[in-house]
């Protein structure tokens, strides 16, 4: 062996840049920041007052045409494109930038939400249908969440069919509109068992950085607030549904929602640390995941989920912390929904 290779081979972690100490051992360098009760990206480890990421919504503007009925998946090959790059702004690593609101250009989509949760980016862009209720509830429309996790997002994933964690996120995402029927699906009836609305809504991830199923739900949440339907009549002459596109003379009705207004919270617990809104890269080294869904407009629990160990602390202590703490956030973001 060479000299060099033998000076490389004895080298500490003193001599590795933080880069590279973190690529190779990510528990000590996580734990490094948590002694110093610190996290990775700058944010201070405070049980009682817990520090969250940057948080940005961007409303998207309304664009119709006469063929507003043939939107199915358009958008999708134009959104990259027209979406603009995020500022980025010089400050201290303690200095948190305030959550902000802006407009989202997706011109191909009824409603558009672009939000940024640090970096974790997902934008929702919603296209609707029309088509016959379900025999079972013939007054009831229809809410299809789809989110997509392309490769653009993160190296975790690749081309091809949807990644598990894509599929996952989708159905729980759904579960979270439904049972709070926040959208009621009766407001979506045209014609009792001749026709009714679906609300697709589609989600991509431009950035996968930890917390994608609340940015997703905010996302859509923030979409379907701006969202008008076409006013639509059935026509019992021809048996099928007349729709005036929305214009300055028709402007459309607002979506009816419910005063329930689901936000998913995420938490990790890193042996007795509880870190919220947790990183791509302290997902991965939490040892529990926990996510919380309150209204925030009532601050009332909607659903709970955790999987993993919560080490020497009791789960009920765990999830109370996390509960105190997911109400304060949920009031935050609902005052950056209002000024959207």
């Amino acid at each position: 062996m060479s000299i060099e290779n033998e000076a490389n081979a004895s080298a500490g972690p003193s001599s590795l840049t933080p880069a590279l100490f973190k690529r190779l051992h990510p528990k000590p360098y996580l734990e490094r920041f948590l002694q110093e009760r610190l996290r990775p990206d700058g944010r201070p480890l405070d049980h009682e007052h817990a520090a969250w990421r940057d948080a940005s919504i961007n409303i998207g503007k309304m664009f119709w045409t006469d063929a507003w009925f043939t939107w199915s998946r358009v958008w999708r090959r134009s959104v990259l494109a027209e979406l603009a790059p995020p500022e980025r702004a010089q400050r201290h690593p303690m200095q948190w930038k305030p959550e902000t609101k802006g407009s989202c250009s997706i011109a191909t989509a009824p409603s558009s939400a672009l939000v940024r949760l640090g970096k974790t980016t997902v934008v929702c862009g919603i296209t609707l249908e029309i088509a016959p209720p379900d025999m079972a509830t013939p007054t009831h429309g229809f809410i299809v969440p789809n989110i997509d996790l392309p490769p653009l997002c993160s190296s975790l994933f690749r081309p091809g069919p949807p990644a598990d964690e894509a599929q996952v996120l989708s159905s729980r995402l759904r579960d979270t509109l439904l049972s709070s029927n926040y959208v009621p699906l009766d407001s979506l009836c045209i014609e009792r068992s001749k026709a009714a609305w679906v609300i697709y809504l589609d989600l991509i991830c431009l950035n996968y950085d930890g917390s994608v199923l609340d940015a997703s739900v905010l996302a859509a949440v923030a979409a379907l607030r701006n969202l008008k339907l076409p006013q639509a009549t059935w026509d019992v002459d021809t048996l099928s549904t007349i729709c005036e596109p929305i214009s300055d003379e028709e402007p459309g009705r607002a979506l009816q929602l419910a005063e329930t207004i689901p936000l998913t919270l995420s938490f990790g617990l890193y042996e007795d640390d509880l870190l919220p809104d947790p990183t791509l890269f302290e997902s991965q080294l939490c040892t529990s995941q926990i996510s919380i869904t309150v209204s925030a407009s009532s601050s009332r629990l909607l659903q709970v989920q955790q999987s993993g160990a919560t080490g020497s602390k009791s789960s009920v202590e765990i999830l109370k912390a996390c509960l105190g703490q997911a109400r304060t956030r949920a009031k935050q973001l609902l005052v950056l929904l209002n000024s959207s």
